[in-house]
């Protein structure tokens, strides 16, 4: 079904790597006109010119930065009919050892400038009388593993959120979902993947037996923009492979793994 998206004007922050450049192109592919919007412009000019789309610099921890994203993606295209939100930021760090200098910067990306992003481009589509807005989570929110409180509280929290902005929205006729990737390789991961052990781990707490790619999350981005789930909304997705059935591999996993199978230590880094 080629044209899925054929005329709709897409939002995608943090569409300069990883999940975000493989879903711009692929719904440029589909025929929506592409806004990528990121903190770094000239990443983002870089990232728009290959999918013949339009850069737009935007913090989503200042408020008035997603507002006047907003603004101006309505005043170029006159609508928003997606919104997707990319946008990360990482922190390992055990309870006991972590204060708020490092719980605030992973709420502020991950909820509240999350939550603003929903808000500003929900109203926009309120506005254009239709739309599909889509949140980033994780699989750590569901399952719960050491040192990961801030990180996965806030994407907890966010998926709690989606249901609630479905119920709000929902007489607007616009949708908000949320997808759940399992661990995959994008450029803020890379590092991680050279971990042969831990990768080997990974795979065998999933049961399609296969890390994720970002074309996987891609398609499912593309599911919830297009009319293929009109009735779809307050949704997370978890697109991980069956891992959510599962448990996050703990350094005890590691450790009987690295026994049964030594050659997986060889070239770690």
């Amino acid at each position: 079904m080629p044209g899925r998206l054929q005329g709709k004007v897409a939002v995608v922050v943090g569409g300069t790597g990883g999940f975000g450049t493989t879903t711009c192109q692929l719904f440029a592919s589909e025929g929506a006109k592409i806004v990528i919007a990121s903190r770094r412009e000239a990443v983002a000019r870089k990232a728009a010119e290959t999918v013949g789309g339009t850069a737009i610099c935007c913090d989503i921890t200042d408020d008035n930065q997603v507002a006047e994203l907003a603004d101006r993606v309505m005043k170029l295209h006159g609508k928003i009919d997606i919104g997707i939100n990319y946008a990360g930021h990482a922190m390992v760090g055990h309870i006991s050892e972590t204060g708020p200098e490092q719980i605030m910067p992973i709420v502020q990306v991950l909820f509240v400038g999350a939550l603003s992003v929903i808000r500003h481009l929900c109203n926009a589509m309120a506005e254009g009388g239709s739309g599909s807005m889509i949140s980033n989570s994780s699989i750590a929110a569901q399952n719960p593993e050491k040192g990961l409180a801030a990180y996965a509280g806030a994407k907890r929290a966010l998926e709690y959120a989606t249901r609630i902005a479905a119920l709000e929205y929902g007489s607007k006729n616009v949708r908000v979902n949320c997808m759940a990737p399992n661990l995959t390789k994008t450029p803020m991961t890379a590092s991680m993947f050279t971990n042969r052990l831990g990768m080997e781990a990974f795979r065998m707490q999933t049961p399609l037996g296969r890390m994720g790619h970002t074309e996987d999350i891609a398609n499912c981005a593309l599911y919830l923009a297009s009319e293929e789930s009109a009735y779809v909304s307050g949704q997370t997705i978890r697109v991980d492979g069956g891992a959510s059935t599962q448990k996050i591999p703990t350094s005890d996993d590691m450790a009987i793994l690295a026994k049964a199978r030594p050659d997986l230590l060889e070239g770690n880094q």
